[in-house]
C-alpha cells in the first residue's frame, strides 16, 4: 500500500439496501411502520408488567428488560436509516459510524445475555419450582441483569476502540444500512488481524457461552418434564417456556441466516437484507410471541385495558360532573348521572356514589 492511500476520514457513504430510487418509499413506509409498531409493542409490555402485581416475578422482570433491549436495538439503527432515505442523504460521520457500532454491539450482546438468563430462570422454575423463590430471589435477579450489562457494556467498548485503531481509504462506501462491526473491519485498508482475532475470540466467548447455558438449560428442562407421568403437567411445564424458547430460536436462527447467507455469497445487499431479519423484525415480533403464547400476558394486557379505559371514564365523568357543580345547572347533573351507568357498562355503585360525593363535596362558583 503507497503512502497517503489511507488516512482517518471523517465520513462514510451507507449504500443501504437498494440503489433503486422507485423502491425508497416502499421501504420508508415498512420500516417506519415495523419501527411504530415495535415501540408500540415492547412499551405495552413494559406497562403491562409493571402495573400489574401479578407480574412482579423474576421472568417478568427479565422480559421486560428485553422488550426495553428491543427498543433501544431499533432505535440505533432504524431511525437513521429513515432519515437518510426522507433526505436522500446516505453520509454518516465517523464519530456517528463508531456510536452506531458500540450501541448495537452493546444492546445485540445484552439481549443474548439476557435470553440465557432467561433459560436459567426456566431452567430453576421447572426443575426446582419448591426453591424458586429461593433460589431466584430480587438480588440474584439484579446481579444477573447487571453483571450482564456489564459484560455487554465491556465487550461493546473493546470492540468499538479496536475500530478506532484503524485506518480507511478515502470515500469508504458501507454496503449496509447501517455501520456493522464486521463490514467495518473488512473495508479497513490496515492491517486487521488483530481485530479478526478479538472479535472471533469474543464472538466464541461471548455468543457462544450464552448459547451453551441455554442449550444446557433446556436439556434439563426437556428431561424433567419427560419424567412427568400426566400428559397435562407435560403440557403445563412446558408452556412455561414455549414463549422463550420461540425467541430464543427467532433470536439465533436469523442471526445465523445473516452470518451463512455473508459467507455462502458475496453479494453485500443479500447480507444487508439478511441483516434486517435480527436487528429489524425479531424486536418487533418479540411482544407478539409473548402476548400470543403467554397466558398470564394476555390476562395481565386485558385488565390493563380495562384499567386504562376505567380510568378514562371516570375522568371524564368527573370534568363533566365539576362542571355542573361549579355553573350550577341541575339539569346537566342530573343528566350525567343518569347517564352514568349507561356509559361506562360495567361501573359499579361505589364508583356512582364516589362521583356523587366528588360533586357534593365541591363548592359552587
Amino acid at each position: 500500500m503507497g503512502p497517503g492511500n489511507d488516512t482517518q476520514i471523517s465520513r462514510f457513504l451507507l449504500l443501504g439496501l437498494t440503489n433503486k430510487p422507485e423502491l425508497q418509499p416502499l421501504i420508508f413506509g415498512l420500516f417506519l411502520s415495523i419501527y411504530l409498531t415495535t415501540v408500540f409493542g415492547n412499551i405495552l409490555i413494559i406497562l403491562t408488567v409493571s402495573s400489574d402485581s401479578h407480574l412482579h416475578t423474576p421472568m417478568y422482570l427479565f422480559l421486560s428488560n428485553l422488550s426495553f433491549l428491543d427498543i433501544c436495538v431499533t432505535s440505533t439503527i432504524v431511525p437513521k436509516m429513515l432519515v437518510h432515505i426522507q433526505t436522500q442523504n446516505n453520509i454518516i460521520t465517523y464519530t456517528g459510524c463508531i456510536s452506531q457500532i458500540f450501541l448495537s454491539t452493546l444492546f445485540a450482546g445484552w439481549d443474548d445475555f439476557l435470553l440465557a438468563v432467561m433459560a436459567y430462570d426456566r431452567y430453576v422454575a421447572i426443575c426446582h419450582p419448591l426453591h424458586y423463590t429461593v433460589i431466584m430471589n430480587p438480588q440474584l435477579c439484579g446481579l444477573l441483569v447487571l453483571v450482564s450489562w456489564i459484560m455487554s457494556v465491556l465487550n461493546s467498548l473493546l470492540q468499538s476502540l479496536m475500530i478506532l485503531r484503524l485506518s480507511f481509504c478515502r470515500e469508504v462506501e458501507i454496503p449496509h444500512f447501517f455501520c456493522e462491526l464486521h463490514q467495518m473491519i473488512q473495508l479497513a485498508c490496515s492491517d486487521t488481524f488483530l481485530n479478526d482475532t478479538v472479535l472471533y475470540v469474543s464472538t466464541v466467548l461471548l455468543a457462544g457461552g450464552p448459547l451453551a447455558g441455554i442449550l444446557y438449560s433446556y436439556s434439563k428442562i426437556i428431561f424433567s418434564i419427560h419424567r412427568i407421568s400426566s400428559a397435562q403437567g407435560k403440557y403445563k411445564a412446558f408452556s412455561t417456556c414455549a414463549s422463550h424458547l420461540s425467541v430464543v430460536s427467532l433470536f439465533y436462527c436469523t442471526v445465523l441466516g445473516v452470518y451463512l447467507s455473508s459467507a455462502a455469497t458475496q453479494n453485500y445487499q443479500t447480507s444487508a437484507v439478511a441483516s434486517v431479519m435480527y436487528t429489524v423484525v425479531t424486536p418487533m415480533l418479540n411482544p407478539f410471541i409473548y402476548s400470543l403464547r403467554n397466558r398470564d400476558i394476555k390476562r395481565a394486557l386485558m385488565r390493563f385495558f380495562r384499567r386504562t379505559a376505567l380510568k378514562g371514564t371516570l375522568s371524564w365523568y368527573q370534568r363533566n360532573a365539576l362542571d355542573c357543580k361549579a355553573q350550577s345547572h341541575l339539569f346537566c347533573m342530573g343528566k350525567c348521572f343518569c347517564d352514568l351507568p349507561l356509559r361506562t357498562g360495567h361501573l359499579d355503585l361505589h364508583v356512582h356514589s364516589w362521583l356523587r360525593n366528588v360533586v357534593r363535596e365541591t363548592p359552587a362558583m
